[in-house]
Order: C-alpha cells, then sequence, then structure tokens
C-alpha cells in the first residue's frame, strides 16, 4: 500500500517533476475511490526555502527523518552535481532498509546511484543522462531507451513525463486499476503507456494536428474485441500502411501490436479487479481469442498469471 509518500528536495529541483508527484500522490482523491495517502515534503531543513532550476522558490515542511517510515520515497529530477548532500544519501539508504519502495523521475536516479541504492539494479534515466549515469555508477543495470523500469522496490523513470508514467505505474500496481484510472482522467492522461516503449521518437508532436492518430487509438480502445490489422488500421487513417506504421511508431513509441497488446492487458487487469468473470470471458472481451493467449500477454507485462493478479487484487463480491 502507499499510505505514507515522502518526496525528497534538494537545491536546484525541477518544479514540473515535483509536481508530478504532488498531482499523483499529494491531491485528496478519495471522492472518486482513490485511497487516501499522506504526502510529506521533506528537506534537510524544513521549513527553510529552497531554490528550483527556474529560480522560484519551495519549501519543505518536513525534516529528512520522515522519510524512515514513509511506504514510497520519491525523488524528483534536480540538477545534477558531483556531491550531494551526505544526509540526504543517509537518509535514502536508511529509508530503503526499513522496507521503503524508491521512485525517481529523471535525474533524480543520480541521487539514488549516489547513495549506493541502484548498485546492481536495473534502472533507467533521461535519454540526455545516460552516458554519465553509466560512467559514474558502472555497477547499476541501466537500460537507456526505455520510459521507467520496476525493480521491485526500486523504480526509475525517464525524463518529464515519463514520470507521470511510472507513477501511475506504481499506483496501478500497489492500489490497483480503478486508482490509476481516476488519476489518470482527472490529469488527462493516458492510464498507462508500456515501461518499455522508446524514450524518445522523432515525432512527439505531430506536425499537423489533422494528421492526428488520436482517434484511430480510442476507436482501437473501444472495440479491443475486433481484429485489428495494419492494412484495416491505415484505412481508418486514410493513410499508406507504411505512413501509418511509422506515425504510429513517431506518436506512441511502439509497434501498433505492441500497443494494443498492451491495452488488452489493462483491460484484462481491470476486469480481473472488478468482475467474477472467467479467464475465459475476459480474454474474449480484450480481443485476445483464447485464455491462452491472455495468460501469456498477461504474463509478460504484470510479471503474475491472471489468476493470481485476481487473488491480490480482485474487488469483486
Amino acid at each position: 500500500m502507499l499510505q505514507t509518500v515522502a518526496a525528497v528536495l534538494m537545491e536546484d529541483v525541477a518544479p514540473f517533476e515535483f509536481g508530478v508527484l504532488c498531482e499523483v500522490f499529494g491531491i485528496d482523491r478519495t471522492d472518486e475511490g482513490v485511497p487516501h495517502t499522506d504526502f510529506l515534503v521533506c528537506g534537510e531543513r524544513p521549513g527553510q526555502p529552497l531554490r528550483t532550476s527556474v529560480g522560484a522558490q519551495l519549501i519543505p515542511s518536513e525534516g529528512l527523518s520522515a522519510l524512515v517510515d514513509a511506504d514510497l520515497v520519491a525523488v524528483p529530477a534536480a540538477a545534477i552535481r558531483d556531491e550531494y548532500p551526505t544526509d540526504v544519501l543517509e537518509a535514502l539508504r536508511d529509508a530503503a532498509a526499513n522496507g521503503a519502495t524508491l521512485l525517481s523521475v529523471c535525474s533524480g536516479a543520480f541521487v539514488l546511484g549516489a547513495a549506493g541504492l541502484l548498485d546492481g539494479r536495473r534502472c533507467t534515466t533521461h535519454w540526455r543522462y545516460v552516458d554519465d549515469l553509466a560512467e559514474r555508477f558502472p555497477k547499476a543495470l541501466l537500460d537507456p531507451d526505455v520510459l521507467f523500469v520496476d525493480d521491485g522496490d526500486v523504480i526509475t523513470s525517464a525524463g518529464t513525463a515519463a514520470g507521470i508514467d511510472a507513477c501511475l505505474h506504481l499506483v496501478r500496481r500497489e492500489l490497483g486499476s480503478a486508482a490509476a484510472t481516476a488519476i489518470a482522467r482527472r490529469m488527462v492522461v493516458p492510464p498507462q503507456r508500456d515501461g518499455g516503449q522508446r524514450q524518445y521518437v522523432e515525432l512527439p508532436i505531430p506536425e499537423c494536428s489533422s494528421d492526428s492518430l488520436s482517434p484511430v487509438l480510442t476507436w482501437m480502445v473501444d472495440n479491443l474485441r475486433a481484429e485489428h490489422t495494419v492494412a484495416a488500421l491505415a484505412r481508418r487513417a486514410q493513410m499508406s500502411e507504411r505512413t501509418f506504421a511509422r506515425r504510429f511508431v513517431a506518436e506512441t513509441g511502439t509497434t501498433p501490436h505492441r500497443w494494443l497488446s498492451m491495452q488488452r492487458v489493462l483491460h484484462a487487469r481491470q476486469l480481473l479487479e472488478e468482475t467474477r468473470l472467467s479467464v475465459e470471458e475476459i480474454a474474449e472481451r480484450c480481443g485476445f481469442g483464447s485464455a491462452a493467449l491472455l495468460r501469456h500477454h498477461f504474463g509478460r507485462v504484470v510479471g503474475v498469471s491472471p489468476k493470481d493478479y485476481r487473488r491480490t487484487f480482485g474487488r469483486a463480491g
């Protein structure tokens, strides 16, 4: 569970990445069915202002001692430096030893690395900083080209918007699909992108809004049961197959097949949580066609079988 989340602030913290943590974990959404979370803003000197990367100031209300009892300790991006505050690194190590999950956004991974918490762990960071991270922390198992990495009690994300994906992934993992979807809906962002998607795409924003594939993507999600071929989707988008495939990767960072499989798995998770439908019925509703195919894709994405996932997260009476 995520009963207590502590965000760690230092000088030159990036306000957007900190804002992501505030938006996901710091806003009371109990009226939408999201469990309450105590959100603590922590720093070396509580009550004293810290400079941000844009010149504004933030004031942490709690000291570093609050990290020890937190379920999640989150480190937003901050200016990369040769040395980080000793007290911050020690507090992070103590929190990890006490069982906290650690989450970094963008260059926050450097702080975890400086604390020795990435040694032997799978991780990532912003694509601009991967060479620096690899050089500084050679024991880290760095994946340079993904949105985020979930290594159990250590979750690291790439730059900026990828932090949203990592946070929503963690909410989904700990609190379930309904909570993650409710937060994403309020933030007006996709409920979850696959962490294995590429960080850098050639056209993150289409040059012409009329060419956006958003209507096609929405139609695919609304019709998961249907068979979807690249040829049929290209016709719906009024593009050639080659152009459609290129633009799909440009907008989503992944292929149509992989994107569709991910959406089907996400829908299956929701049905496993909220209904008593059999695995066979869920496979049919999600477009997998067979329970065996659902189990294959579900296990690849989620890491457990549909049956085990329902045993843990199922809430239907």
